[in-house]
């Protein structure tokens, strides 16, 4: 089993921020074995789970475990980037926008299967849901740069912004969901 801090050591030359097109090329060309991602893997039968695997000043690495059906709020990532990779199934990202009205609507879906990459901005506002069949799970690698300490999340049925923070404050195994 590798040391994880060798598997971000191309990322942690930055100080401060990790440009997106680093993230997205990162997570492309970089493969970590399932057997060094599984002890980062906690699953929750209610919600998701945003599990820490690495973490600098620039960026935090996180290891995200949903079980069927399971799906993010609708968000953005106010001040960080974000690039996220299938490790294992895939799943429907659904893309929103606001309206005049500063509700929000659903503009596009797109599935990403098994080693897919997608990457966003601090101000893109989405969705990630697992509705894969046979109750799949899904694993996936998050890089959020800065690190992500807040969100906005949004609602389909009020125009009322929530500011929520995010839940990885602490050490891996406080492993935290939404």
């Amino acid at each position: 089993m590798a040391n994880v801090a060798d598997y971000f050591a191309d990322l942690t030359r930055f100080d401060r921020e990790v440009p997106l097109k680093q993230i997205d090329e990162f997570l492309r060309t970089t493969d970590i074995p399932l057997e060094d991602v599984h002890r980062f893997t906690r699953f929750h039968p209610d919600r998701y789970l945003r599990n820490l695997m690495f973490s600098s000043p620039a960026f935090q690495a996180l290891v995200l475990c949903w079980r069927n059906g399971q799906r993010s709020p609708i968000h953005d990532h106010i001040g960080s980037n974000c690039g996220v990779k299938v490790l294992v199934g895939n799943f429907v990202e659904t893309q929103f926008e606001l309206a005049p009205n500063r509700m929000v609507y659903a503009i596009s879906s797109s599935m990403v299967g098994e080693g897919g990459v997608t990457v966003s901005t601090d101000s893109d506002i989405h969705q990630i849901s697992n509705l894969q069949s046979e109750s799949r799970d899904l694993i996936t690698l998050h890089i959020y740069s800065p690190p992500l300490l807040t969100m906005n999340v949004y609602s389909l049925y009020d125009d009322v912004v929530r500011s929520y923070d995010d839940p990885i404050n602490e050490e891996f195994f406080d492993g935290a969901g939404i």
